[in-house]
């Protein structure tokens, strides 16, 4: 396995999981087992987030775009979420894992918003990796709901137009509180991030690879991180500059 350095990790690590159909579909198999099989990576990789100290992982679970595949998949996806949260609370409560969601979620099932809200609410205290999911999400609706949210405070007076910046902005955004990615995987060979965090994602560092979702193994992702950390990471400025900081950055 490859060797990282634990002092050099990306604090926010986001992935768009993608090949789930693929991967079934080169199976001679039903999309839902590559979704099913897809749920099993998931585990292993909050499981080694966990483990290696990463503080933030976002996982694209269901796009706003998604609503539009065909009915039944999208009942069996619903289905394997619930299971999904239902089984993996315990383990959450156990690893200190705090769940989060951001999305439209007034587009999800009464009853998958039931399960998220409980929860949510059991691993409230937790203080340790925050496990973002994001569903029903899209970074243009995201990004509509936040200026309109925003606007509605500047016409009330509650903020004034000169008082609006780049960080009040991000505070309105789904994800306010939360530090941008420093990293983002998307498995399966599709080089674009598919409307997933555009505010966010302005100075993530981006990793490509063929490996489809239900393939992508505890070598692959410490493969990925090694990359992250082969970086120089520059924000604007000069590699001279990020030398005279002592070296490589994270920031």
């Amino acid at each position: 396995m490859v060797q990282l350095d634990p002092q050099r990790l990306p604090v926010h690590l986001a992935v768009i999981m993608d090949g789930n159909g693929r991967w079934a579909q080169q199976r001679m198999l039903k999309r839902i087992v590559g979704h099913q099989r897809g749920a099993e990576t998931v585990k292993m990789v909050v499981e080694q987030a966990s483990l290696l100290g990463i503080k933030y992982l976002t996982l694209f679970a269901f796009s706003s775009e998604n609503w539009s595949r065909p009915i039944l998949e999208v009942r069996a996806l619903m289905t394997l979420l619930k299971k999904y949260i239902r089984q993996e609370t315990a383990r959450m409560l156990r690893k200190n894992i705090r769940y989060n969601v951001i999305g439209n979620r007034s587009d999800l099932p009464p009853d998958v918003n039931d399960t998220l809200d409980e929860a949510i609410r059991k691993t409230a205290s937790n203080d340790g990796m925050v496990l973002t999911l994001a569903l029903s999400y899209g970074g243009r609706q995201e990004l509509c709901r936040a200026a309109a949210h925003l606007a509605k405070d500047a016409i009330s007076g509650k903020v004034s137009v000169a008082a609006i910046t780049p960080d009040l902005f991000d505070s309105y955004l789904d994800t306010g509180g939360l530090p941008d990615p420093d990293f983002l995987i998307r498995t399966s060979g599709e080089m674009r991030i598919s409307n997933f965090l555009l505010w966010q994602l302005a100075y993530t560092e981006l990793y490509f690879t063929d490996t489809n979702w239900p393939d992508f193994t505890i070598n692959e992702l410490h493969k990925a991180l090694a990359d992250f950390q082969s970086r120089e990471r520059r924000f604007g400025k000069t590699s001279d500059q990020i030398l005279q900081r002592g070296g490589l950055s994270n920031d």
